[in-house]
């Protein structure tokens, strides 16, 4: 059980280090908070009293997360003694135990993956215990969280919870201004303008052994050409390809970033470099990825929208010379929402996607306040309605590997528990037995540290309730898949105008 618990770590730890070395935007605080449909929530001030509820504020944290975060981050340790009251010693010794934790790790892209996010939380969460006291850590849970999620906690800005869930409690939140929406889940970016969806991408997220944060952070600015520098890391030297602190050029097949990158915070990027293959699955150490094609016309349409100017001809210019990196600012800053919602109602449907990141989403009770937000009383359904609702909260629920997530299924309510856990309801809301999940066939605690990649089975539960028609997030439009080259937006040539 040690090996076991010690091999899950490494692979969370591995997977965020490696994310490290591929996005690395600088730092920035927004303020606001997101909207999703989960229902854990940091305290205010009274301390946490057990190890799983620390481990819930901390979500997806490791200890290779602190290691990435004393080094790319000049502030975090004076904010980590300010703001929780830590002594040298102890923020030493947090250096040491994460920097340790790192050297360990072995770079491994098989994918047969077999454990999950809530051992590699857990097994951290007691290491940090260690070193700070439990008096200390909420006041660690809640700093770690609001760093994680965007915000800044010293500006007095920072959100009630870092799992994504809304102060306001509302779910499924249409923007009524100008922004950009990444669901995770979904594996689905929009791009809102004054409250009308403009365009929509299917992109790659981060795999779970790193995934994409939850939060608002803003983007401010297009990097063409971006370069590529490996960091002083034990992977850097094995992989035989780079060489720590040897300039990987812009356009080198050995530069994962792609032709442009748009930083929006730490730890995360929006970027190119992904195979069309990869869209709809995990594909990122901790960002959102695009194709080259989907990212170069999402630029421009940033650029649109913030009225930059960037015409034709100077993109044209830009590309001639594809090892010369070219920042462009942009006039104005453009939020992106970064959610996890696994339980949407859609132009009248409602879906449940996979809950990929092991957060225990997808419960009767979240299920419950998402259709009380629309009118939608649960015991009003007919019997039969909440079957097929029950079955698939339980199929979704599973972890990318098929696993039952059994905390989850003991915390449903009215018997979901004993659901039928290999059916798949499809989208009529129609049981059936096509996915077969066996959790003692994918429970093989000898593979080791590998990422995973893929998703087994499902990733979505599409039903549909008449009660629901003409409600919920609007359908995706001129939807990108990534499959074929997009039709570019238009520049600007012109402040604010288009060309």
């Amino acid at each position: 059980m040690k090996h076991f618990t010690r091999s899950i770590v490494f692979v969370t730890a591995l997977a965020f280090v490696l994310f490290n070395f591929a996005c690395q935007p600088p730092t920035t605080n927004t303020t606001s908070t997101t909207n999703a449909n989960t229902n854990t929530a940091l305290p205010t001030a009274s301390p946490v009293s057990n190890a799983v509820d620390d481990a819930r504020l901390m979500r997806d944290t490791t200890l290779p997360v602190l290691d990435s975060l004393f080094h790319n981050d000049e502030s975090f340790a004076a904010d980590l003694k300010g703001q929780v009251n830590l002594s040298d010693e102890q923020i030493e010794r947090l250096r040491t135990i994460a920097r340790d934790e790192t050297v360990a790790l072995r770079e491994s892209e098989a994918d047969d993956y077999s454990g999950t996010t809530t051992q590699a939380r857990t097994r951290a969460m007691e290491k940090i215990r260690e070193v700070v006291g439990q008096e200390k850590v909420a006041a660690f849970a809640r700093f770690i969280g609001t760093r994680m999620s965007g915000e800044d906690a010293a500006s007095g800005n920072a959100a009630e919870n870092n799992t994504g869930a809304p102060v306001s409690g509302s779910v499924n939140a249409v923007p009524m201004d100008t922004r950009i929406v990444v669901n995770a889940p979904a594996y689905r970016m929009d791009v809102f303008e004054n409250g009308k969806l403009i365009k929509s991408y299917k992109v790659g997220i981060g795999y779970p052994e790193f995934p994409l944060p939850v939060g608002q952070r803003r983007a401010t600015e297009l990097i063409y050409n971006p370069t590529w520098t490996p960091p002083d890391e034990p992977w850097v030297e094995a992989s035989g390809k780079v060489k720590v602190g040897e300039k990987v050029d812009a356009g080198s097949s050995l530069n994962p970033l792609g032709p442009i990158k748009i930083p929006i915070g730490l730890p995360s990027l929006i970027h190119g470099g992904k195979q069309p293959a990869r869209l709809g699955n995990f594909a990122s150490h901790g960002c959102v990825g695009l194709t080259n094609n989907q990212v170069e016309e999402f630029a421009r349409r940033l650029a649109t929208l913030t009225g930059t100017d960037l015409s034709d001809e100077q993109v044209a210019e830009i590309q001639k010379d594809k090892t010369k990196t070219k920042n462009v600012k942009l006039d104005q800053p453009v939020l992106v929402e970064l959610r996890y919602e696994t339980i949407v109602v859609e132009d009248g449907k409602l879906k449940i996607y996979r809950d990929v990141y092991d957060r225990d989403t997808n419960t009767e009770e979240h299920l419950r306040r998402v259709l009380d937000h629309y009118g939608v009383a649960f015991d009003s359904l007919a019997p039969e309605q909440q079957t097929r609702l029950r079955t698939a909260l339980t199929q979704m629920a599973r972890d990318a590997k098929g696993n039952l997530d059994t905390s989850n299924e003991s915390g449903n309510a009215n018997g979901n528990k004993n659901a039928n856990s290999n059916a798949n309801a499809n989208s009529n809301g129609n049981a059936n037995s096509n996915k077969n999940f066996d959790s003692n066939k994918n429970s093989n605690s000898n593979d080791g540290g590998k990422v995973t990649r893929t998703v087994k089975g499902a990733k979505e539960v599409v039903i549909e309730l008449p009660q629901l028609a003409g409600k919920g997030y609007p359908s995706p439009v001129e939807f990108d898949t990534g499959s074929g080259k997009a039709k570019p937006a238009k520049a600007t040539n012109t402040r604010g105008r288009r060309a």
